[in-house]
């Protein structure tokens, strides 16, 4: 399987952790997220660590939500569901770009204290959960969701990350 190109933007410092490789577990989970929705095909996509005063901009220009976020994601194809992608697939030298992520740090480590899963499993959600959305998936409509979930649930259980009884239905289970 192909590696996905991941280019960073760190406004908040956060992959300055000596205590943790980040870049490395991040690309651990995406890769492991990839191959559960089956693509094979050489990736690229931004992530950007904002502070919650971004987070909140963005959050309110793009999705009219006056709050912070954990994760805004923008695809490239969002709302191309009829783009075809085979003919560039399978021209070796092609890399689909799937567009970029927003994290705020910060709004993902109270998440963790409010859900009570702990900053790594939060972290780890979030992280797949903006990356399948980047690749199509949504979790709008109860059958998009009991999909995305089920995904996320399984990436993270191989991960080694706890998962809540009911997470692969519904999310987070709370």
């Amino acid at each position: 399987m192909e590696e996905i190109e991941v280019s960073y933007s760190d406004q908040v410092g956060f992959l300055a952790d000596a205590d943790r490789n980040w870049q490395d577990w991040i690309m651990q989970l995406l890769l492991l997220a990839k191959r559960h929705i089956n693509k094979t095909n050489p990736q690229m996509l931004s992530i950007n660590f904002v502070d919650e005063a971004e987070s909140n901009r963005i959050n309110l220009e793009y999705r009219g939500k006056d709050r912070p976020t954990d994760v805004i994601s923008f695809a490239i194809e969002d709302g191309e569901d009829d783009l075809d992608l085979s003919a560039f697939t399978a021209d070796p030298d092609f890399q689909e770009d799937l567009g970029d992520l927003f994290m705020c740090p910060s709004v993902i480590k109270r998440h963790s204290e409010e859900y009570g899963t702990g900053f790594d499993r939060e972290f780890g959600y979030t992280i797949v959960h903006g990356f399948l959305h980047l690749n199509g998936y949504d979790h709008i409509k109860p059958e998009e969701a009991k999909v995305m979930f089920g995904i996320q649930g399984k990436v993270l259980e191989e991960y080694g990350l706890p998962l809540y009884p009911d997470q692969l239905d519904k999310g987070r289970g709370k």
